[in-house]
């Protein structure tokens, strides 16, 4: 549909001779989604790992090592607005805001292990002691307050316990630093940096920072992020648009740079110390490096290098990995900028990656009654689609008869958003979760009009679900909860029968991410955070087998109607069937890992978030990601490195269509993009939801106006 309108005839996305025939297309436009802007990032060297923290308090973890894929999120809630976020001891990851608590994440279990109060009012900044710091016996947590006060906690295996005070300042510290060596800490506060010796926690210098921005003497200057280097020095950024050199020695002043006409936000170093990185109000990002004063001196000195414009609004985080520089901001977007020198691979690690969307999805589809519903942080949107009666050739957009009807507006109670949600495939239920409670809806239609109940008594173990799923016939419901077990329940007219729990297996406490149930109901299919997936009995309620496990974690899995084979789509875009009564890899799944993906198909750098199969074609599976939708005939050859992978024209001639005869096995179309959602509605009807990122940007707040010279 265009905007609330129309529908279309998507292009043919494979010969006639192939048996593809052509799709009738409802194009979608009203999702109306716009993410959150990226708050903090907190990069893991020792796992490869990044954390993101956004405005609405959700934090989402990436594995870069997996083709940078959201391995892990922990839903927002209305009163943690994240201003700090750190990892601690390896792999513990801390973060701290406005709300005055420390909270630590159960990275298994995906929910929040505990909250404590700081009682120092709203936290600013946090830091970990580091790596490398000798003179500490165990780890230790700081933490900046409103109050002027610098917390020293201290990090035991369960818990972490407050230590002592330093020094209190007179204004609210806004950015914290380490010496690398655990001796001293820099804090930047407002119209100064203060050096604290850690040992007696006392302040042994007060720099204090020049006003003057452009030449005018502004009221304050705040100081947003610092970073203390080996040898003593300590670098500022702030919100008069400089970069500024300190010797925490001497308390002086040793070089400023001006890089900006407004704020500098944040700021990041490299584990070398030789390359750090700024982000600023005007979506800028500069890249500065230690490099020699001339090609025989050993006297070094810091150069800005590159100045980035990936972002239009401001970069208020960055980090700095071995490769690459990372930022996000109020645009929303997480840019991945690699730094082509370091990257000794040209392959995917060598792209720019600009992350907008969630790996997960976000739209589930009833087919039956042509209903889709949208899910937002704090409530869902129910619509139907649209119909038309008119007809026409390839491509044409056809007018609607009859507009998408906006049918249900289900806001949630209290601030916890909502984790996932689902309708059923007769559109007669609908469920949802959030961390502490679990809803579900009987819907009853008459006419226009929706008649909503909701089934009350739903069990508390059915909390904080990470994904919930329906059986074709919309009779059973499975829901994986965060404790690793999955639950079925039995749906009768209005009310609920629970039937089993699956268990986590061998006492591993791991969260079930993604379930497929096979059309007949017969099989259950769940894969975890780490790359492992089971499959289940659903009639005999038992584990059936477990495919072998794969370096990459799953990205989506579907069950093929009558062959029972599980398609699972990994992180590094291979894609296996997996035969469930043979408890083995299909031939195919055989020959084309054998043979090896296309590589142009390896380097797509969205993951595939759903995977789906046509009633009437068994040897068709469909699949999607932000950028492209496939189908993959199973029956015709595999493209190899010198096959032309992307063809999406229809054959021409007669001559073309003998040429597309020998044509390979995957039909790619890019039309639609960004793409949130794509599914067969029938044997002859796709839906397809888009959401343009130019809707999104008209959504955010207008950015910093930069005068043009001459206006």
């Amino acid at each position: 549909m265009w905007g609330r309108g129309g529908e279309r005839r998507a292009p043919r996305v494979a010969s006639p001779s192939a048996g593809m025939g052509e799709f009738k297309v409802h194009r979608v436009r009203f999702f109306n989604y716009v993410p959150s802007g990226i708050r903090c990032v907190a990069y893991n060297n020792q796992s490869n790992r990044l954390a993101v923290s956004r405005t609405d308090g959700t934090v989402e973890i990436y594995n870069l090592s997996a083709n940078y894929f959201q391995e892990k999120f922990f839903p927002g809630h209305e009163s943690r607005a994240t201003e700090a976020l750190c990892w601690a001891n390896g792999q513990r990851l801390f973060s701290a805001g406005l709300n005055g608590e420390i909270i630590e994440y159960d990275l298994q279990a995906l929910n929040i292990k505990y909250a404590m109060d700081a009682f120092g009012g709203p936290i600013w900044s946090m830091a970990a002691s580091p790596n490398g710091s000798q003179l500490l016996v165990s780890k230790q947590l700081l933490v900046g307050c409103e109050d002027g006060s610098v917390k020293l906690f201290q990090i035991t295996p369960d818990k972490i316990q407050f230590e002592r005070n330093f020094d209190r300042q007179k204004s609210r510290i806004l950015s914290l630093s380490w010496h690398p060596a655990g001796t001293h800490i820099a804090a930047g506060s407002i119209d100064y940096i203060s050096v604290f010796d850690v040992k007696s926690g006392s302040a042994i210098h007060k720099m204090l920072v020049d006003r003057q921005y452009m030449g005018v003497s502004k009221r304050k200057c705040i100081i947003w992020g610092v970073a203390f280097l080996s040898d003593g020095t300590v670098i500022s950024v702030d919100s008069a648009g400089k970069v500024q050199f300190w010797d925490s020695a001497t308390g002086t002043l040793v070089k400023n740079h001006l890089i900006a006409n407004a704020d500098v936000q944040s700021i990041a170093i490299s584990d070398q110390e030789d390359s750090f990185v700024v982000g600023t109000a005007e979506g800028t990002v500069f890249h500065f490096q230690l490099v020699s004063v001339t090609s025989n001196s050993s006297e070094k000195r810091w150069v800005r290098t590159k100045p980035f414009q990936h972002h239009t609004h401001d970069v208020r985080a960055v980090a700095h990995s071995p490769i690459a520089l990372i930022s996000g901001g109020t645009d929303t977007h997480l840019v991945i900028r690699p730094l082509m020198e370091k990257v000794e691979v040209k392959n995917y690690d060598a792209a720019l990656r600009k992350i907008t969307f969630p790996h997960r999805r976000l739209v589930s589809c009833a087919k039956k009654k042509q209903l889709l519903l949208f899910q937002f942080a704090h409530h869902l949107e129910l619509w139907r689609l649209g119909s038309t009666v008119a007809t026409g050739k390839n491509g044409d957009t056809l007018p609607l008869s009859k507009n998408a009807d906006h049918l249900l507006h289900l806001k949630t109670k209290g601030p916890e958003n909502i984790i996932c949600s689902c309708i059923s495939p007769c559109g007669s239920w609908i469920a949802y979760s959030t961390a502490s409670r679990f809803f579900l809806y009987r819907l009853n239609y008459d006419h226009d009009n929706i008649n909503l109940q909701r089934v009350s008594k739903m069990p508390a173990f059915l909390r904080s679900a990470l994904q919930i799923l329906f059986s074709e016939d919309s009779a059973k419901l499975f829901v994986a909860s965060n404790q690793g077990s999955l639950h079925v329940i039995r749906l009768l007219e209005g009310s609920f029968k629970h039937l089993h729990t699956f268990q986590p297996q061998s006492g591993t406490v791991e969260s079930m991410c993604l379930l497929a149930v096979s059309p007949d109901g017969n099989w259950l299919a769940a894969s975890g955070t780490s790359a492992g997936v089971h499959v289940y009995n659903v009639k005999q309620l038992k584990l059936h087998c477990t495919v072998p496990a794969y370096n990459f974690p799953v990205t989506a899995l579907a069950i093929a109607p009558n062959t029972n084979n599980l398609v699972i789509a990994h992180s590094d875009q291979q894609v296996f069937e997996y035969s469930i009564p043979d408890k083995q890899y299909t031939q195919w799944s055989r020959t084309i890992q054998k043979q090896g993906f296309h590589h142009l198909w390896l380097q797509r750098d969205t993951p595939i978030t759903h995977i789906s199969f046509h009633p009437k074609r068994p040897m068709h599976i469909l699949l999607h990601d932000a950028y492209m939708f496939c189908i993959i005939d199973k029956s015709l050859p595999l493209p190899n490195d010198k096959t032309l992978l992307y063809n999406p024209l229809p054959p021409t001639n007669e001559s073309d269509i003998i040429r597309r005869r020998t044509a390979h096995a995957f039909k790619i179309s890019k039309k639609y993009k960004p793409l949130l959602f794509m599914d067969l509605l029938d044997e002859r009807t796709l839906v397809a939801v888009e959401r343009p990122l130019d809707d999104i940007i008209a959504q955010l707040p207008p950015p910093i106006k930069k005068k043009k010279f001459g206006t």
